[in-house]
């Protein structure tokens, strides 16, 4: 079956958000800095401390994502969550790395708020195990198209990357009502997930780092990262809702198509200047209102 031409248009969407995260760039705007300082690797200790937040913020967001998210009504949109994100953003800019540990799991577990309303309005069952994993995918989705080398970071890669996993998570789930953190698919699945997670948490520190942001610019940076997970969700969870009319090989078949159509994967056409210098688009200037 041939996708419609509004499914096209919507497949064509999800590939430019899934294909060219431009967090980074978005980050280093915001600092007043290169990206390609905001892409620089942490110092080993800042390093160590980072990963292991972000594993902590996953292991939390996955008893959310299988437990939670369906006995709670989801409520606010885009908007909404963005603010809350805002909120949590704050208070890592006023007490910088230390408060990481404080922050990133309020706002990954917002963020997961955020993708799963994201998911049900593109037809996704809340009840279903499957879905809060789907909705975990998404942070392994976030990595900047700089940290993304090999066939790994392929968007389909790191989806069936992630499969088997999934699968042996969600029949645990659904069998026995309940998961050990310690089980092997279980530690297999969260790591793969945080070793991307954990780029862009780092770009995130990064940015604070090189500038003095206080509690304003530490909100703004992190409705910048809120921002770029749910664009990703989005495209994420059309991809699926495609794949449940037409067939997972037909909208990969588009997909890849689409995506070589549109640069071979190299879809971010900002000007070359904007890897140089950072450049404030009036949608960053929004950015640094937040939490005004």
């Amino acid at each position: 079956m041939d996708l419609s031409a509004a499914d096209l248009d919507a497949l064509a969407a999800a590939v430019r958000r899934l294909e060219s995260p431009s967090l980074a760039g978005r980050l280093a705007a915001l600092a007043g800095k290169p990206v390609g300082l905001i892409q620089r690797a942490l110092p080993a200790a800042a390093s160590t401390a980072v990963a292991t937040v972000a594993k902590q913020a996953l292991e939390r967001a996955l008893d959310v994502a299988l437990f939670s998210l369906k006995n709670r009504r989801l409520s606010g949109g885009r908007k909404f969550h963005s603010g809350l994100a805002c909120t949590s953003g704050a208070i890592g800019g006023a007490f910088g790395l230390p408060a990481l540990a404080v922050e990133l799991p309020v706002t990954t577990t917002i963020l997961l708020r955020a993708i799963a309303t994201i998911a049900r309005e593109e037809g996704e069952d809340l009840a279903d195990p499957r879905t809060g994993l789907a909705c975990l995918e998404v942070f392994a989705l976030g990595a900047s198209a700089a940290n993304r080398e090999g066939p790994e970071s392929d968007y389909f890669a790191v989806r069936d990357l992630l499969a088997r996993g999934a699968v042996e998570i969600a029949d645990f789930a659904l069998d026995k009502g309940a998961v050990r953190e310690s089980a092997p698919a279980v530690v297999r699945f969260l790591a793969q997930i945080a070793a991307r997670f954990g780029i862009v948490v780092s770009q995130k520190v990064m940015a604070q780092a090189v500038a003095v942001v206080g509690a304003v610019g530490g909100a703004a940076l992190n409705l910048a990262f809120a921002e770029h997970f749910q664009d990703l969700a989005r495209g994420h969870f059309t991809v699926r809702r495609l794949e449940r009319v037409y067939g997972a090989d037909a909208v990969r078949a588009e997909y890849e198509r689409i995506k070589s159509e549109l640069g071979g994967g190299n879809l971010d056409h900002r000007p070359a200047s904007f890897e140089t210098t950072a450049t404030r688009s009036p949608q960053d200037e929004e950015y640094s209102k937040c939490a005004q």
